[in-house]
C-alpha cells in the first residue's frame, strides 16, 4: 500500500497498526523478557519494531510471537494514555533496563513525556491507539530484518519485525496476495533471471553494472527521451562528474545537503567534489553567454549521472542506490513564462510516462521547509504558479506541507504500477534560489539587468529507478519496442540453420532485434527458454517454412500463425514498435 492510499484509509488505519506494533512488542517482551525496545512506528504498509533480543529470530520465532499476540488481544486490555515527568520517565525505564527508551527520552526537549499502557505493558508513545487491543481483527507478522539504532551504522544492529494490520481479514487476504506477486516481480529477482543488471560488493554498494541486455534496453529509453526533448524544443547538454569544491558552496549543496554528499578529494591542491546534482553546471553554462530577454525561454536537458551518499541499509536494487543517472533539464524563463513553461512540462510528464505505460498517478505539491532559502515572497510566487498550472490542467492534488526542497517549492507525480504501487519519478520544481546564488541575470527589453527563473524538471527521475519501476510494472515482460531481444529464431533440426542464419540476417537489416539459438537441442526447450526469457515473438522453422520460404511465429500474447511472409511480419512488428506497443 503507498502512502496515499494509507492516507485515504484515514488516520484510524494508522492507529490501528500502531497499536499491533504495541501489541507485538508486548508479545515480544512475554517471550523474551530480556528484550530492550527501541521503536515501533506505524509505515506506510504496515508497521515495524525494532529490538535487542539475545538471539537470532527465526521464521518460527515469528509464529509464536503472533499466537502470543493474538493471546493479548483476546484479553482486550485498554490503551490508556498518561504523562510523567522527563526525570520520572528516565528513571522508569532504566529501572527495567531499557537504554533506549532512556537515550529517546533525554534527546527529547519537553518537561512531560506521554506514555501508554496496555495489560501492564508501558511503552514510550504519543499515540495514536485504537482503544483496545481486541479491535484489531487481522495483522500479520512479515519478516524479520537487520536495522542499525536510530540508522546509524555506527551504533548497534537490532532486530525489526515487520508486520501489517487491517480492519478486516478481507483486506488482510488482499494485501497478502498482492505482496506474493510483487515478490514475483521483485526488479532483482527480474534482473538477474534475465541478466540485466547486478550490483557486486566487489564494485561497491549501490554502484550499477548495466549488462548488455539492460544496457540496450536503456538505449532504448535514451533515445527514446533525447528525440522527444528535441521535438519539444530542448537543446541537450553534457556536464563533468565533478567540480571544484566551491562551486557547491556558491549553490549551497554543502550547507543543505552536505549529508548526502561523499567526501571531497584532493587534486592538484585544490578540493574536488563528485557532482550530487547537475544544475549548478547548466548555471555555468548559462553564465557564459550573456542573454537578451528574447532568448527564453532556454530549456536545457542532460541525461547527468550524479553520486549521493546513501545509507547501504536503505539501498535497494535500482531503486535506492548511489550512482545514478537523473534525466534531467532545467529551464531559464521570464516571469510572464513561468506558468506557461509548468503547463508544457506537465503536458510533456504524461506523454513520456504514459508512453511507457503508465496511466495513472498520485501528484503532491510540496510546499516551503522550515529549513529555505530565499524570500518567503518568492516561495509564494513560486507555489501559486505551480499550483494555477495544476488547476488549468485539472489535475487533482494533494498539498504535501513542508515538504519543498531547500530552494524551492515542488510537484512531485508518483507514478502507479499494474499493482497499484505508487513511486516517486517525475518532479518539477520552481528555483528563485540559485539564480541569484549565482547572480544569473539576462538584459531586458527595457535595456536593464534581470533575473530569470530556473525551474528544475525530472520527467523519469533516474534511469535506474524507473528501469526498476517498469521491470516489475512488466514483470519482466517488456513491450516490443523495448525488449531486448525481440525475436527468438527456433529450428525444427539442424538442417534448417541455413535458413534461420538468413532470416535473422533480414530482420537485423530491418533493425530488429532477433537471436538465433544454434545449440544444438530439442525445439521444446529452446521454446521454454524462449518464454523463459519473455521474448515477445517465436519464429519456427522447419520443413515447410523452408520449402515455401516463409514463416511460421507464436507470440507472447498467445497470437499464432503459420506461413506468412517475412516482409509481411516485419511489417506488422515495425507497426507494433511504432506505436510503442
Amino acid at each position: 500500500m503507498n502512502k496515499s492510499s494509507l492516507k485515504s484509509t484515514g488516520a484510524d488505519l494508522e492507529a490501528l497498526r500502531h497499536s499491533t506494533s504495541h501489541v507485538m512488542a508486548q508479545a515480544v517482551m512475554k517471550l523474551f523478557p530480556e528484550t530492550k525496545l527501541a521503536i515501533g512506528p506505524a509505515i506506510e504498509d504496515g508497521f515495524y519494531y525494532d529490538f535487542e533480543i539475545g538471539r537470532s529470530l527465526t521464521p518460527e520465532d515469528l509464529i509464536k510471537i503472533e499466537k502470543e499476540m493474538a493471546r493479548e488481544i483476546v484479553a482486550d486490555h485498554k490503551f490508556e494514555s498518561y504523562e510523567l515527568s522527563k526525570q520520572e520517565a528516565i528513571e522508569y525505564f532504566k529501572k527495567h533496563n531499557q537504554p533506549y527508551k532512556v537515550e529517546l527520552i533525554e534527546s527529547l526537549s519537553e518537561d512531560k513525556v506521554s506514555l501508554y499502557k496496555h495489560g501492564g505493558f508501558v511503552d514510550l508513545c504519543k499515540g495514536p491507539h485504537v482503544k483496545s487491543a481486541g479491535e484489531i481483527k487481522a495483522f500479520k507478522l512479515l519478516k524479520i530484518a537487520g536495522a542499525y539504532w536510530r540508522g546509524d551504522e555506527k551504533n548497534k544492529m537490532l532486530q525489526r519485525i515487520y508486520g501489517t494490520a487491517f480492519h478486516s481479514s478481507k483486506e488482510l487476504d488482499e494485501y497478502l496476495e498482492n505482496l506474493e506477486e510483487a515478490r514475483k516481480r521483485d526488479h532483482r529477482k527480474i534482473g538477474k533471471d534475465l541478466d540485466l543488471f547486478s550490483i557486486q560488493d566487489s564494485i561497491g554498494p549501490g554502484l550499477v553494472l548495466w549488462h548488455p541486455k539492460g544496457a540496450l534496453i536503456r538505449k532504448e529509453i535514451e533515445d527514446f527521451w533525447k528525440n522527444e526533448h528535441l521535438k519539444a524544443g530542448y537543446e541537450l547538454v553534457n556536464t563533468p562528474h565533478m567540480a571544484l569544491l566551491d562551486l557547491w558552496q556558491t549553490s549551497g549543496h554543502l550547507g543543505f545537503y552536505r549529508d548526502n554528499m561523499f567526501a571531497p578529494m584532493e587534486i592538484d591542491e585544490f578540493k574536488y567534489e563528485i557532482k550530487p546534482m547537475n544544475c549548478p553546471f547548466h548555471i555555468a553554462i548559462y553564465k557564459n553567454t550573456m542573454h537578451s530577454y528574447r532568448d527564453f525561454p532556454i530549456r536545457w536537458a542532460e541525461l547527468g549521472t550524479v553520486y549521493r551518499y546513501e545509507r547501504r541499509g536503505v539501498l535497494h536494487g535500482l531503486i535506492r542506490v548511489r550512482g545514478f543517472t537523473q534525466d534531467d533539464a532545467h529551464i531559464f524563463c521570464l516571469d510572464s513564462q513561468l506558468e506557461s513553461e509548468i503547463m508544457n512540462i506537465i503536458d510533456f510528464v504524461m506523454h513520456i510516462l504514459s508512453t511507457f505505460g503508465f496511466k495513472n498517478y498520485d501528484v503532491c505539491l510540496s510546499t516551503r521547509p522550515e529549513k529555505y532559502v530565499g524570500s518567503a515572497e518568492n516561495w509564494d510566487k513560486a507555489t501559486g504558479a505551480l499550483k494555477k498550472a495544476l488547476e488549468k490542467k485539472k489535475i487533482p492534488y494533494e498539498v504535501d506541507a513542508g515538504e519543498g526542497v531547500f530552494y524551492g517549492p515542488k510537484i512531485d507525480i508518483k507514478i502507479k504500477d499494474v499493482m497499484k504501487r505508487a513511486h516517486q519519478c517525475s518532479t518539477i520544481q520552481v528555483d528563485f534560489n540559485l539564480p541569484e546564488r549565482f547572480d544569473v541575470k539576462y538584459i531586458g527589453e527595457d535595456g536593464k539587468e534581470h533575473r530569470p527563473i530556473m525551474i528544475h524538471r525530472a520527467l523519469m527521475g533516474s534511469l535506474e529507478r524507473f528501469f526498476g519501476v517498469l521491470i516489475e510494472h512488466y514483470g519482466g515482460a517488456f513491450p516490443l519496442w523495448l525488449a531486448p531481444v525481440q525475436v527468438e529464431i527456433i529450428t525444427v533440426s539442424d538442417k534448417h540453420n541455413e535458413y534461420a542464419l538468413k532470416i535473422k540476417d533480414v530482420f537485423c537489416r530491418n533493425g530488429l532485434r532477433a537471436n538465433f539459438n544454434i545449440r544444438n537441442e530439442k525445439m521444446g526447450a529452446k521454446i521454454r527458454e524462449a518464454q523463459m526469457q519473455k521474448t515477445p515473438y517465436m519464429v519456427i522453422v522447419g520443413d515447410s517454412e523452408v520449402e515455401k520460404n516463409l514463416i511460421s511465429f507464436r507470440a507472447r500474447s498467445g497470437e499464432k500463425q503459420n506461413d506468412i511472409g517475412l516482409d509481411d511480419f516485419i511489417g506488422k512488428l515495425k507497426e507494433e514498435i511504432k506505436n510503442k506497443k
